[in-house]
């Protein structure tokens, strides 16, 4: 199926200008996440776009992993994502837990793409996920939105997004084996052997309550001090 050709201010953004920087390990700040969630809704990419790039936050997972997504592999129900061992990076099945906000993501995806079987198809043919470069041209245009403020901010990439939430997670005090599991992280040596533990019950307590920081940052700004829905961090 196609549709009417709406121009989009990310396309303009040569690919080769993407993610030029020097690989470094970039982390956003709650601060930083602030000033760009809300220029990214000031931005005139799709709003589904914007969308995904908060979902990419919001889950932990890579950027393939959400791109290749097709709506067989999400229970609504249970709220779970599985994404099959055929596309995971170390070979095997992956449940990434939905928090309200991620379901609700979902939701609006279902509603603007219900004849797809991606949960993001591409703008022309619904039945092709959107290209590699298309969160990044999103990513890109929103900082140089806040760059031509004449603000300082470091340019990042999608897989950014995987290092801030892991980074904010670990600085909050949650249990560092909880998080490596949502990041789908392979475990090597005697540790790899002895935990086969999947931590379901707390990575979908703690991926809830990152959530509601992430609103909280974006609503409020930084000082935010999160409300842990009951979950021991220990």
């Amino acid at each position: 199926a196609r549709g009417l050709k709406v121009d989009n201010p990310a396309e303009a953004i040569r690919p080769s200008a993407i993610a030029t920087f020097k690989a470094r390990d970039r982390a956003l700040s709650p601060a930083e996440i602030h000033t760009f969630f809300n220029a990214l809704d000031q931005t005139a990419t799709t709003s589904t776009l914007r969308l995904a790039v908060k979902f990419m936050l919001l889950t932990l997972v890579r950027k393939s992993e959400f791109i290749e997504a097709t709506w067989g592999e999400v229970n609504f129900e249970a709220a779970i994502w599985t994404i099959p061992k055929e596309r995971m990076k170390a070979g095997r099945p992956h449940n990434v837990y939905l928090s309200q906000q991620a379901l609700d993501i979902l939701v609006a995806f279902k509603t603007c793409f219900s004849a797809s079987s991606y949960l993001h198809p591409g703008r022309y043919e619904t039945e092709l996920p959107i290209s590699a470069a298309t969160l990044n041209r999103v990513i890109d245009a929103t900082v140089k939105l806040i760059r031509g403020r004449g603000e300082d901010f470091e340019p990042f990439t999608v897989h950014d997004l995987r290092r801030t939430a892991s980074t904010l997670l670990h600085e909050a005090g949650f249990n560092s084996d909880w998080i490596e599991k949502c990041l789908a992280h392979e475990q090597r040596g005697v540790r790899a052997i002895y935990n086969k533990a999947e931590y379901a019950e707390q990575r979908r307590a703690m991926l809830q309550t990152w959530a509601d920081m992430l609103d909280g940052w974006i609503k409020n700004g930084a000082n935010v001090v999160p409300i842990r829905r009951g979950v021991s961090i220990a």
